[in-house]
């Protein structure tokens, strides 16, 4: 992971690339979305999440597709632009921060969604070949088993896999910059099985709600 060492003057540049991606990534996109097509509080029904799948449970595909779109590009976006314009260190801490302001957003006294779609904009900005494979693993998963939350825990703990095995480098050759977004992988999967506990326990007695579900 980054190791920004020194006084203030140096790592100020640091924080605020995780700054700026936690408050990018705090807007809440199913939230303002339900409330401007007046469909009320997305917090109030379903799971109570914030994401594109408890938007889904409103009965509006289009507005589910949109938060989708619009949590996934938030996390893609900052680690693009640091990448672009800096360096994969403050790549790194800016989708970590995207991450994080998801999961728990400053606006909404820090109870956010579970990151999925972000961690997935996240994965495919940081190592694209290793994001199409994350989201192509949710969508084979969600075709098979129809439920969310399983195809998002499969997803996000083969990510720190993908990386490794479609990583810049041959095998033998593994260098920083794979192993920082390795950690970085397993950072955020391990995040998604914390905020997924108490789907993993509907999971485990069969009791979880499958996509569509009302």
């Amino acid at each position: 992971m980054p190791e920004p060492l020194g006084d203030l003057s140096f790592t100020w540049p640091f924080f605020m690339a995780a700054i700026v991606g936690y408050l990018i990534g705090s807007i809440p996109f199913g939230l303002v979305l339900t409330k401007l097509a007046g469909l009320g509080d997305v917090r109030k029904i379903g799971s109570g999440n914030i994401g594109a799948t408890n938007v889904l449970r409103t009965g509006n595909k289009g507005l589910a597709l949109a938060t989708l779109l619009l949590d996934g590009g938030k996390g893609a976006v900052v680690v693009l632009l640091a990448n672009a314009y800096l360096t994969q260190d403050y790549a790194v801490l800016a989708g970590g921060g995207a991450f994080l302001g998801h999961l728990f957003p400053v606006w909404l006294k820090f109870k956010g969604g579970k990151g999925v779609a972000t961690f997935i904009g996240v994965m495919l900005a940081a190592s694209w070949p290793a994001g199409l494979a994350v989201a192509l693993t949710w969508l084979a998963s969600a075709l098979l088993f129809r439920i969310s939350s399983l195809s998002a825990l499969l997803a996000a703990a083969l990510s720190p896999l993908y990386i490794y095995l479609l990583m810049d480098y041959p095998i033998g050759d593994i260098y920083y910059g794979d192993v920082q977004r390795i950690q970085f992988a397993a950072f955020m999967a391990v995040l998604i099985f914390i905020r997924h506990h108490e789907n993993i326990a509907r999971l485990l007695t069969g009791k979880e709600p499958r996509i569509g579900k009302k």
